[in-house]
C-alpha cells in the first residue's frame, strides 16, 4: 500500500482490509510494511503497523523479506494468521498462511516479465499454493487456473471478487466537456487506463486504433492513463510505426477524482488485455455509464457478463470494429451502459471483505484462541 500510487492490488488490499478491521474489533491486526507507511492506512485502533526491512523490490530482496523479516516478526507476535494479500507467503513460518492470488499471468505469458521476476514468480507460486491453509482469488476463471496449474483442490480456492470505488459515477455535461478540453483539445476518446505492460495488448490497440481513425468522422482520440514502467522495444516501435500516432494522448497516473471524471467522459474504455485475473476499470467504467469494450479470453467475459462489446484481443481489425460500432449505434450504447449499472451492483469491496472474511475464518476455526479475541 503506497500513498498515490495504489493500482489493482493495492485497492484490492486497501479497500478489503479497511472493511475488514473496522467490522471486527474484537481482533488485533498488525500491518507489515517493507518501508515507511502513510498514516492513512493505519485503518483502525486495533491495527498496529510495523516496518521491517529491507525493502523488497527485487526477487531477492523478496526471498529475504519473507523467509528471514517476516517469519522473525510473526514469531514474535505469535500471529494466529498471515494474509498475505499478493500472494507471496513465508515457506519457513509455520504460521497458518491464506494467499491471494490474483492471476497467474506469469505461467500463461513468461516472456512478457523480465528474467529475474519470471524466474521468482514460476519457482515459488507453486510452493506458495502448496504451502497456504487456503487461497483466495478474484475471479471463477483464476480459480480453475490455479487448480489446473497447480493442483490445488478446487475446495481450498475461495472467490473473493473486486470492487470498485464508490466515487465512480456518471458525471454531468460540464464536467465531460471541461475533462475533454484539459486533456484532448475538445475531442471525444477512447479510453484506456492501467500499467502499460505488455499482456494490456497496447501493441494490438494501436494497431486498432489506426484502423479505426482511417474512417473516423468526428476526430477521435485515444486517451490512455499508467505509468511506462514496462513499456517494451514491441511497444514503443508499433506505436512510433502508428499513422495516427498524433491522436494518441498519454496522462500518466491519475488521481482518483480526476480518473472518475476521465472514465466518465470517455466515449467507451477499451480494456482489450489478452490475460486478466479480474479487470478493475471494467467496473469503474460500468459505475459510470461509460461503454466497455473488452477482450473475450480469460476472466473478462465473467466480470462483464452482457454489459460489454467482447472481441477477439489479438484480432485489431475486431477491435477497431467495435470501436465504430460504440460511435455509431447509439442504441447500442444505451443498452450496454443500462446494462452496465446492473453489472456493477455485483462487485463491490463490502460484498469482497465479506468475502475474504469468510476465507479468513475458515483457517481460523482451527484457532478457538483466535476466534475468542486474542
Amino acid at each position: 500500500m503506497l500513498q498515490g500510487r495504489l493500482e489493482g492490488i493495492g485497492w484490492f488490499t486497501c479497500e478489503n482490509l479497511r472493511r475488514i478491521v473496522t467490522a471486527h474489533p474484537e481482533h488485533n491486526f498488525f500491518f507489515l510494511f517493507d518501508r515507511p507507511y502513510h498514516a492513512d492506512f493505519v485503518f483502525s485502533s486495533n491495527v498496529t503497523p510495523v516496518v521491517i526491512g529491507p525493502p523488497a523490490r527485487h526477487p531477492v530482496l523478496y526471498f529475504i523479506w519473507f523467509e528471514f523479516s517476516v517469519r522473525r516478526m510473526l514469531r514474535k507476535l505469535k500471529a494466529d494468521l498471515f494474509l498475505s494479500p499478493d500472494g507471496y507467503l513465508s515457506l519457513s513460518s509455520g504460521i497458518p498462511s491464506i494467499a491471494v492470488f490474483h492471476d497467474l499471468n506469469f505461467e500463461h505469458y513468461p516472456a512478457d516479465l523480465p528474467f529475474a521476476e519470471r524466474w521468482y514468480y514460476r519457482t515459488f507460486f507453486r510452493k506458495y499454493a502448496a504451502k497456504a491453509a487456503r487461497i483466495a482469488t478474484v475471479s471463477e476463471y483464476s480459480k480453475s487456473d490455479i487448480h489446473k496449474q497447480y493442483g490445488t483442490d478446487l475446495a481450498l480456492i475461495d472467490v473473493v471478487y473486486n470492487g470498485a470505488n464508490e466515487m465512480y459515477a456518471p458525471v454531468n455535461e460540464d464536467i465531460k466537456n471541461t475533462t475533454r478540453k484539459k486533456y484532448t483539445n475538445g475531442r471525444p476518446y477512447f479510453f484506456f487506463v492501467g500499467s502499460l505492460h505488455p499482456r494490456k495488448n497496447l501493441v494490438n490497440l494501436f494497431r486498432a486504433f489506426d484502423i479505426f481513425k482511417k474512417n473516423d468522422t468526428q476526430n477521435c482520440v485515444l486517451l490512455l492513463a499508467g505509468a511506462k514502467k514496462w513499456w517494451t522495444g514491441e511497444i514503443a516501435s508499433v506505436f512510433e510505426a502508428m499513422k495516427f500516432s498524433e491522436s494518441v494522448i498519454f496522462t500518466g497516473r491519475l488521481e482518483t477524482e480526476e480518473m472518475k471524471n476521465v472514465t466518465g467522459s470517455a466515449i467507451a474504455l477499451t480494456y482489450v488485455s489478452y490475460f486478466e485475473g479480474f479487470g478493475i476499470p471494467i467496473v469503474e467504467a460500468f459505475r459510470c455509464g461509460t461503454p466497455v469494450i473488452s477482450s473475450n479470453v480469460t476472466s473478462m467475459p465473467e466480470v462483464s457478463g452482457e454489459a460489454a462489446l467482447l472481441i477477439n484481443p489479438f484480432d485489431p481489425e475486431e477491435i477497431s470494429e467495435a470501436m465504430h460500432r460504440i460511435v455509431q449505434d447509439e442504441d447500442l450504447r444505451k443498452k450496454l451502459i443500462t446494462e452496465g449499472f446492473r453489472r456493477a451492483e455485483i462487485f463491490t469491496w463490502d460484498k469482497s471483505a465479506e468475502r475474504l472474511w469468510n476465507c479468513i475464518e475458515k483457517v481460523l476455526k482451527a484457532s478457538p484462541a483466535a476466534l475468542s479475541g486474542k
